[in-house]
């Protein structure tokens, strides 16, 4: 095995989650070192990355962080990780790209925490608003490019889903009112045997693992 992915706390870390999904779908095998978060700066962490964060690749001399920079690199080895028409695959980087750089109010409000039940809480107008962003762009792209499946663009759970996936996990946790297009959509990506996998793995951490400012939010 020529590969080692780097990853933070499973319970916590969305960024992580989104890398591992990009090499799991890519079928690069790699071995999954996790370094757990301290919170904000973690020097564990800067030991191992080049940036000081995870997710980060290394494979066959390719030194890769930043999940989006992770997902092209996947692509270039497994390019179903993209849709195959040229339109459906430039949105699909889109609104990739909007998700790696948007949405803060949203993070801020409601960090991840796959161990937790936080129903209705991080509702403010800011997040709310990057709520009803988000339920556009799933809207607009399964109307248009998602009628053979139950994923954004079809029947293949592919990069753009990866990219989405913590959001739903937020979604999960704080259980913001949502429209039936973003439930169902929830419901499918939280059922997909990957996702299932990181939420099992996330469940066999150890408490020693767990911060203190993401399990006393209630």
């Amino acid at each position: 095995m020529t590969a080692k992915l780097y990853l933070g706390t499973a319970r916590y870390s969305s960024w992580s989650l989104r890398g591992w999904l990009m090499v799991r779908l890519a079928g690069l095998e790699a071995e999954e070192i996790f370094v757990p978060l301290a919170g904000g700066n973690s020097p564990a962490v800067k030991a191992v990355s080049p940036s000081g964060t995870v997710p980060y690749l290394e494979h066959e001399g390719a030194r890769v962080w930043e999940s989006l920079a992770i997902a092209e690199y996947c692509a270039e080895l497994n390019p179903a990780l993209w849709p195959a028409e040229r339109i459906a695959r430039a949105h699909a980087r889109a609104i990739a790209s909007e998700m790696h750089a948007g949405f803060r109010a949203l993070r801020i409000a409601m960090p991840m925490n796959l161990g937790r039940d936080y129903a209705g809480l991080g509702q403010n107008l800011e997040s709310l608003a990057d709520i009803a962003r988000i339920e556009a762009i799933w809207t607009e792209t399964r109307e248009s490019f998602g009628a053979s499946g139950p994923y954004l663009f079809g029947a293949m759970f592919n990069a753009a889903d990866a990219m989405f996936a913590p959001i739903v996990a937020r979604f999960i946790t704080y259980a913001p009112p949502l429209g039936d297009v973003a439930k169902a959509y929830c419901a499918a990506v939280r059922a997909h045997p990957l996702v299932a996998n990181w939420y099992e793995m996330a469940a066999k951490e150890p408490v020693s693992w767990q911060l203190e400012k993401y399990e006393s939010l209630a």
